[in-house]
């Protein structure tokens, strides 16, 4: 069997490697990784103004819509922001540069800036720029791969859509650096079914799925199947006084703005 394609739907935002979306098989591990994070803070997000810098598809910004008194929304990208303010009428869009962020002074409470930091240039005036559009007291919520198990051992981020790619202690330094106190640093990791299939892919679901994908071939049915069923709850998250940091595989920092 060959691996599943992205779809050409018109409500289907196309894949690029710097993105994940939502509706698509052989996506759906990295889906499900990244949706665990928005899950968790929607109790955070609750009655507040929030903004989401770098939006992507826009499935996060909406998860944030059910609970927040208003969500904005700001990516670079124009097919990226065109698909959200079609497919998700409820939120407000705009295109821009996460450095130079198209809102105003001490404007929103919350901001939500998942798998996003890795691809910038300059991350420290992207700080900055969260720094100066939040009130006073507001948060920072930020998600980004862990580079000790995302590239282990390298400096140069295996991703060649990535940039710069971090630990927990230099999040912790980028933010504090620029403003923030950082009140909570928490990891994702597989939980027990995860592990398990790890265990039945030779160690690693992730590599089962590069490996093939790289070599360009066909996923058997079975690694398809085992793919399309993951949902968020077998991902754990954990907080670094709970588990080490260092092992997991997504950094999620709650950074309080002063």
């Amino acid at each position: 069997m060959t691996e599943p394609q992205a779809g050409t739907g018109e409500d289907q935002l196309a894949l690029t490697g710097e993105r994940t979306v939502p509706g698509i098989p052989a996506e759906n591990y990295w889906f499900r990784r990244h949706e665990v994070a928005y899950d968790y803070i929607l109790r955070r997000c609750s009655g507040r103004d929030v903004l989401e810098a770098g939006s992507g598809e826009g499935y996060g910004a909406s998860m944030l819509a059910r609970t927040a008194r208003s969500v904005t929304c700001v990516d670079y990208d124009e097919q990226a922001v065109d698909h959200t303010r079609r497919r998700y009428p409820e939120l407000t869009v705009h295109r821009g540069n996460l450095i130079d962020l198209p809102l105003d002074d001490t404007s929103v409470d919350t901001i939500v800036n998942f798998q996003v930091i890795e691809h910038l240039w300059d991350q420290s005036e992207f700080v900055r720029e969260c720094h100066r559009v939040l009130r006073g007291g507001g948060e920072l919520l930020m998600s980004t791969p862990n580079r000790i198990t995302f590239s282990p051992g390298r400096d140069t981020p295996l991703n060649p859509f990535h940039t710069r790619e971090l630990s927990a202690t230099e999040l912790t330094e980028l933010l504090s650096d620029d403003g923030f106190d950082v009140v909570d640093m928490l990891g994702v990791y597989h939980g027990v079914r995860l592990v398990e299939l790890d265990e039945k892919w030779g160690g690693s679901i992730i590599d089962a799925q590069i490996e093939r994908a790289l070599a360009g071939q066909p996923w058997p049915d079975e690694l398809v199947d085992d793919v399309a069923g993951i949902t968020i709850a077998d991902f754990d998250i954990r907080r670094a006084s709970e588990a080490d940091i260092d092992a997991s595989l997504d950094l999620l920092a709650v950074a309080a703005r002063f």
